[in-house]
């Protein structure tokens, strides 16, 4: 009997050992301790209050089953704002995931050979951001997105959060290099809604979703991204609400509604286009590249329907700024009440 006492409280304690911590944090040097500290399963709570002037690299690595957690105490309330020169959160580990954090009025720089940004998850594997508000965030470069997924990232998720009100940026950018795509990354279940038209030249630069940032250089890339069951909602930041310039990807059952812009297979091959939902706006797809399947979707009160554009080369092949779409399938598509229903060319024959 002694013997089993003795066991039992052996298990006991090593199950003790087992269960997951709870770091509670009130400023960035706890944070930091705690991210020391952290292992498997472990959280990282952030008490509510006003934060700003964070400037944090997140190495911690979980597991598949047991994430290292990062979490408002309260969703919502725990609110990040002020100068941002740069990553406010850095994530370079794996099965890690931020939740519940709101972003709010930041105003977000590029300066000293330093970019700033709200969330990066740099090279990392599995991490996750959930449920976090972005709203009126202001970017001062052009092209500068408030969260990326960069570097050699492996199955990274975007999800449940929502992007209100931000000015003059990219919301959500994955950045493809010659040297590192981050691959099959999931972008899901967000909002995209009240976005002003950019102020830079051209209007350029105000994507709510960008995969790939050069179509001449980056377009035969293939980063196996998934954009699905998104909501845009007046989003008129410049003429391409999403920007595909990469290959593989795939867009499914997203939602846009009164958007100054279109969906845009800008560059790259390959690609999916289905089950979106388009009502009023001034687009709906637009289409460079080849071998897209493009099905399924439900467009109303458009200017256009589907444009399949003309360009400065064919093929997967030749090189060019605009790749002529060619290949392409376009099948059991919904238009109506559109002034032309599908466009071939910039000023081709209409269907």
């Amino acid at each position: 009997m002694k013997n089993l006492i003795v066991l039992m409280s052996c298990l006991l304690f090593a199950l003790t050992n087992l269960a997951a911590r709870v770091y509670k944090v009130t400023n960035q040097d706890e944070f930091k301790k705690a991210a020391d500290m952290v292992m498997a399963g472990d959280e990282i709570v952030i008490t509510n209050g006003n934060y700003s002037n964070w400037e944090l690299v997140v190495n911690t690595n979980g597991t598949a089953g047991k994430p290292v957690i990062i979490r408002a105490e309260t969703p919502g309330k725990v609110v990040f704002s002020g100068d941002v020169n740069k990553p406010v959160f850095q994530l370079t580990g794996s099965f890690t995931e931020i939740s519940g954090l709101a972003f709010s009025g930041c105003s977000v720089f590029k300066t000293g050979g330093a970019t700033g940004v709200l969330i990066e998850l740099k090279a990392s594997r599995y991490c996750r951001v959930t449920g976090c508000a972005f709203a009126k965030n202001a970017v001062k470069t052009q092209f500068m997105p408030i969260v990326v997924i960069s570097g050699k990232a492996e199955y990274n998720r975007v999800d449940h959060c929502s992007f209100t009100g931000n000015i003059d940026n990219q919301e959500l950018q994955v950045k493809i290099t010659a040297d590192a795509v981050p691959l099959y990354t999931l972008i899901d279940d967000n909002e995209f809604k009240d976005k002003d038209k950019v102020n830079w030249k051209i209007f350029n630069g105000g994507e709510c979703i960008q995969i790939g940032q050069d179509p001449v250089l980056l377009g035969t890339q293939y980063a196996f991204s998934v954009v699905r069951n998104n909501r845009f909602i007046h989003c008129n930041g410049e003429p391409e609400v999403i920007s595909n310039k990469s290959s593989g990807n795939h867009y499914i059952n997203n939602y846009f509604e009164d958007c100054q812009g279109e969906l845009v297979m800008r560059g790259g091959h390959d690609c999916l286009i289905d089950s979106n939902i388009f009502k009023g706006g001034t687009g709906g797809i637009r289409v460079n590249g080849t071998h897209h399947t493009i099905t399924n979707n439900t467009l109303t009160g458009l200017p256009t329907g589907i444009r399949l554009m003309y360009g400065m080369a064919k093929g997967k092949t030749e090189i060019g700024f605009y790749i002529a779409a060619s290949d392409c399938l376009v099948k059991n598509n919904h238009i109506a009440n559109a002034v032309t229903g599908i466009l071939i060319g910039r000023l081709g024959r209409e269907i």
